[in-house]
């Protein structure tokens, strides 16, 4: 019975429900995507792409100072279990490296040394990884590549996709944001870009990605009893978006074009590094790989939000964890228990021994069957270093 777990771990409990409180406030694509993107993009256009845009950013509601220190106070050697407690003291540090994330939204380079401690940057061999990838020939779009729809056609889509789940599906639309769809955890909110068009194969990418495995997690995760599932371990960026990934990659919908995509980011976050402002990386990707401008600004804005946002570089690093995993005959499901981290499977796993985590309610459709016939990626996926 769970009443007899939360006696036995009252102090566990008592910890996790402060730090729901307070993570409440700090779901950072919230505060990261810009507000202004559409009228930058013109500006920018207009200029023929010569002066970096100047995006504007929701101002915060919470006082950062107050709320690391509320993380900090915590008092964690109430918690018995070594494992247990060395997972919730990197948690807060987790939180603590987001707040510094939001604090400084829109300062340039404070956000991006900031974002470089919770996200990391690429390292030489994602670089060649992304330029492998890129060796290979276009292959000719069909014809249902080409159809696009309106955001309010694709609603019906994406509602008809969730009735495979046994969860409720809340969709909004906004200009707001910088991908074609996103999750807001908080919020169990699938958000659709107003203005963009979608193909019938983003419909299934998207569908797949944001429902069959964001959404999933989101309501997996608040299904548990600690809340840490739902609000993120450390570093589930690269295992969620994995998944994501991997997913449309098991439904059959996942192209080299697509592929090339999550190269480009690699690509753009690396640029970052070496100094690039927007429009330097936006050269890069218009001028020498010879992207369509408008991917070239997409890729563009959305590691340049904020000042310089590295996570776009883990989608690819963590779809080869992930592909690798399934290929070891793992358990896929553990990884749908939440916000988790493959990394953590262990720790899951002696939650689970110990009656403080449950078996994932939700299963995503795909990894019940690999549809994929693309032999191409498969030869990309296995050789990847």
């Amino acid at each position: 019975m769970i009443e007899d777990v939360v006696s036995t771990y009252s102090d566990l409990f008592e910890i996790d429900q402060n730090l729901d409180r307070l993570v409440k406030n700090i779901e950072l694509l919230n505060f990261l995507n810009p507000l202004n993107i559409e009228q930058e993009k013109k500006n920018f256009f207009a200029c023929k792409y010569r002066k970096n845009p100047v995006f504007k950013y929701r101002k915060i509601k919470f006082n950062p100072y107050k709320m690391q220190r509320l993380f900090f106070s915590q008092r964690l050697e109430r918690i018995e279990d070594d494992q247990v407690r060395k997972l919730y003291q990197d948690i807060i540090y987790e939180y603590s490296g987001l707040i510094h994330c939001i604090e400084t939204i829109g300062t340039g380079k404070s956000f991006y040394y900031n974002s470089l401690k919770v996200f990391g940057t690429p390292k030489e061999r994602d670089v060649e990884n992304a330029r492998f990838i890129l060796h290979f020939e276009d292959e000719q779009p069909t014809d249902d590549l080409i159809k696009k729809i309106s955001a309010n056609e694709a609603e019906s889509y994406f509602e008809d996709f969730a009735k495979r789940y046994t969860f409720d599906l809340n969709i909004k639309k906004s200009t707001h944001i910088s991908a074609a769809a996103m999750v807001l955890n908080a919020s169990e909110t699938l958000v659709l870009k107003k203005n963009h068009k979608f193909s019938d194969n983003d419909l299934k990418v998207l569908a797949n990605h944001e429902i069959g495995v964001h959404l999933v997690t989101t309501f997996n995760g608040k299904s548990q009893p600690l809340k840490i599932f739902s609000n993120g371990f450390v570093n589930n960026t690269e295992t969620q978006e994995g998944l994501a990934v991997f997913s449309e990659y098991l439904a059959g919908c996942l192209t080299l074009k697509r592929m090339k995509e999550l190269a480009y980011r690699v690509i753009a976050a690396d640029s970052l590094i070496k100094g690039y402002d927007f429009a330097a990386t936006f050269d890069l990707l218009y001028s020498q790989y010879k992207l369509d401008r408008d991917t070239a600004w997409q890729i563009t804005l959305r590691v340049h939000r904020g000042g310089g946002f590295t996570k776009d570089y883990l989608y690819l690093t963590g779809l080869k964890k992930i592909y690798d995993y399934y290929y070891s005959n793992q358990d896929m499901n553990i990884l749908l228990t939440g916000k988790v981290t493959l990394e953590n499977k262990e720790s899951i796993e002696r939650l689970q021994y110990l009656g403080l985590a449950n078996k994932s309610i939700h299963i995503t459709d795909s990894f019940e069957q690999n549809l994929n016939t693309n032999a191409k990626l498969d030869f990309i996926l296995r050789n990847l270093k």
